[in-house]
């Protein structure tokens, strides 16, 4: 079996950073050698992302800069998996021929024969962790059937399906026992979690048998869609300490009239229906949400009106993402007659308008103290996080301490300061 150097560079959201932690872990019990950095590989495996242009443009241009690696000598072996991998194989495979293979998302299989290694499938639910060693991304369930016109997931990842929740709970514990203290929840759409499987959605069960895990703390829930938020998901968050009282729910638009023509599945009162009910079950809900700007079916009128509904809501997290034409979507045929620059206009509108709601809240956390988790160190300050924070997406807490703090452990921590999105705090 091969003894050569492999590096896994992971491109992408979190999902994708579950399938590497699930591919290196095949490959370590395969005895195969694993190195952290590409300049030290022999083999370089690029887990790409293809869900909108910016992303299939860093996918392209990291495989590009892998294939120059490769030609001068410094690599041996390339090989390229994941998102985009998975949609548009001819047409790579055609356009770049120093690439030894090609594997869609989850095809570990064929990159272990690459190596002469065989898959164990006994043991698909391990990970050899990459973020960190005490929070770890969960992904319940691949794929996706909800029938958005701008989203090309379902043509890369298939329909939904669900994974067991005894193999989820198993995972849980095995990621527990590595010192794990925080899972946060991801799908393409969770709040779909077992209805091919068990017949009914069953979100709110899996998150209870979840918390009963021991050394696990903090559950955070990501990813849920809106059009069919289950009820007694909001009560579990609402009565269980160990759920993160935060919700990351991706609304894309408010406007009717946008909603419809994305195939949403739901409208704007009925979205403020339900926000207002999360709010009123799930005590200090942290409340974040994404929107996409310059789809083709929004005007200025579509776009004031989003305006409107953000300072309205006061979201506590917002992300913006401006609209990419997919192909073979049914959005595809609406073409793209929003401009570039004004995309990037709205969406830095948005953030303006978000970054003063976002320091609003930030202040009214001045002098309270907090539970935070510890992640890294930068500079002078430790950096962590409170139940409202997601990692990589959301804001930070600095910390100044003369002790010496543990990365992963909790601390209380009084916030004496803030900017738009980050607290500033001492160790109580």
């Amino acid at each position: 079996m091969s003894k050569e150097k492999i590096s896994i560079l992971t491109l992408g959201c979190s999902k994708n950073t579950v399938d590497s932690e699930r591919l290196a872990s095949q490959l370590k019990f395969n005895k195969l050698n694993l190195v952290s950095e590409a300049e030290d590989a022999d083999t370089v495996i690029i887990n790409t992302c293809g869900f909108i242009d910016a992303a299939k443009e860093e996918s392209v241009n990291t495989i590009l800069e892998a294939s120059e690696l490769k030609k001068r000598g410094d690599i041996k072996k390339l090989i390229v998996a994941g998102c985009l991998s998975e949609r548009y194989m001819d047409e790579l495979k055609s356009e770049m021929p120093d690439v030894d293979s090609f594997h869609g998302t989850e095809d570990y299989e064929g990159i272990l024969r690459q190596f002469g290694g065989n898959l164990k499938n006994e043991l698909l639910g391990e990970r050899e962790l990459s973020e960190s060693k005490h929070y770890a991304y969960l992904k319940i369930s691949e794929g996706c059937d909800n029938p958005c016109s701008f989203c090309a997931i379902p043509l890369m990842r298939g329909k939904h399906n669900t994974k067991s929740i005894d193999s989820l709970v198993d995972e849980s514990k095995r990621l527990a026992d590595k010192g794990v203290k925080e899972l946060i929840i991801i799908g393409q759409d969770t709040t779909d979690y077992g209805k091919e499987l068990y017949g009914k959605r069953v979100l709110a069960d899996l998150l209870n048998k979840l918390s009963d895990v021991n050394g696990i703390e903090w559950i955070r829930l990501l990813y849920a869609y809106p059009s069919h938020f289950p009820e007694d998901v909001m009560k579990v968050i609402a009565d269980n300490p160990k759920l993160c009282s935060y919700i990351d729910m991706p609304l894309q638009h408010i406007s009717d009239k946008v909603l419809k023509s994305m195939r949403r599945g739901i409208t704007k009162r009925r979205t403020i229906e339900l926000i207002d009910k999360l709010k009123g079950t799930i005590p200090n809900l942290t409340l974040r949400t994404t929107f996409i700007v310059g789809y083709p079916a929004e005007t200025s009128a579509e776009f004031n009106e989003l305006c409107d509904f953000i300072r309205q809501t006061e979201f506590d997290r917002i992300g913006v993402f401006n609209y990419s034409v997919e192909e073979n979507t049914p959005s595809f045929l609406l073409g793209d007659p929003v401009g570039a620059d004004e995309k990037e206009e709205r969406k830095s509108t948005i953030m303006e308008l978000q970054s003063k709601i976002s320091l609003k809240k930030n202040q009214k956390l001045i002098g309270t103290e907090q539970k935070v988790i510890v992640d890294g160190i930068e500079g002078d300050y430790y950096i962590g996080r409170t139940t409202r924070d997601a990692p990589e997406v959301d804001g930070e807490v600095l910390i100044k301490s003369e002790k010496v703090l543990e990365i992963g452990n909790f601390y209380g921590v009084k916030i004496y300061d803030c900017n738009e999105y980050d607290l500033f705090g001492n160790l109580k």
